[in-house]
């Protein structure tokens, strides 16, 4: 039997990869308007954007205990060995939540082979992990040769970001306000990475076209063996720019593939609309 890959919503990869590749979706939770919705389940994207721009503030919350638990013990009782590789422990309480959960399902079925990994990751930079651990287990890769590659993917993914206002990233707590530096006057956009699994604010630029251009320069810096990489970036309801990041990667590193997604309502909810995020690997396994 396959080694079963258990994700959460942050990852930002669509439903239908969840069924083509027989993986295991962890929605998180979005309080919008007086609602709770799952993640990818019962709310989009645009929904959650096009509250934004209306002044309203959703709010996230961790994947469900009740939820994980059931999951872990359909998956106990099915003898099913599995990893599931978790958003970051540093921007969301679901990792620590898992592990817990799992110590529970535990007492009760002690032969449950199931591992929790902290990707100390976010969004496609997730997403990428998980494709590739998705891959390894349909091709019928050992569980341990799944762990080492998901391991080494997370320790090298590089994530370089923008958003249109960082207030929103401070308004969760994911930035601290002083990071939260001007950012609509004047057209400065900022440049933000993330670190340990933490959102890091690095540069401030004025003017879109410049901080394209800057994302290339630091992917020239960080990136390697371009042709043998997959190249993520993922969108806050901007498709437009994200094409135009897209054709820019293409010219200048000609990568393997290129693959694009929109950033979910969970994530979505703390970025805000506009944002834009590039994910590549700085050293390949």
């Amino acid at each position: 039997m396959p080694v079963k890959i258990v994700a959460d919503s942050a990852c930002d990869l669509p439903l239908e990869f969840y069924n083509e590749h027989q993986a295991v979706l962890i929605p998180l939770k979005v309080h919008l308007n007086g609602q709770e919705y799952e993640d990818l389940k019962t709310i989009k994207p645009k929904m959650v954007y096009d509250a934004i721009r209306e002044g309203k503030v959703p709010k996230t919350s961790q994947a469900s205990p009740h939820g994980l638990e059931e999951l872990f013990t359909k998956m106990a009782e099915a003898n099913e060995d599995g990893i599931y590789i978790a958003f970051s422990s540093e921007l969301s309480g679901t990792y620590q939540t898992a592990v817990m959960v799992l110590q529970q399902v535990k007492e009760q079925h002690p032969d449950f082979n199931l591992t929790i990994v902290d990707s100390k990751c976010a969004s496609l930079g997730l997403g990428l992990v998980v494709m590739e651990a998705a891959r390894l287990a349909k091709n019928g890769a050992a569980k341990e040769e799944i762990l080492n590659d998901i391991r080494f993917r997370c320790q090298h993914m590089e994530h370089l970001f923008t958003v249109e206002d960082l207030e929103y990233l401070a308004k969760g707590g994911r930035v601290s306000k002083a990071s939260a530096f001007l950012g609509g006057l004047l057209n400065i956009k900022p440049l933000l990475n993330v670190e340990d699994g933490k959102l890091i604010p690095i540069e401030k630029i004025r003017g879109k076209k410049k901080l394209l251009r800057r994302i290339v320069e630091l992917m020239k810096e960080r990136g390697t063996e371009w042709s043998n990489q997959v190249v993520g970036i993922s969108h806050a309801d901007d498709e437009e720019t994200a094409l135009e990041m897209k054709n820019m990667i293409e010219q200048e590193f000609k990568p393997k593939h290129i693959e694009i997604t929109s950033i979910g309502a969970a994530i979505g909810a703390h970025t805000g609309p506009g944002t834009i995020a590039v994910f590549f690997l700085n050293q390949l396994p």
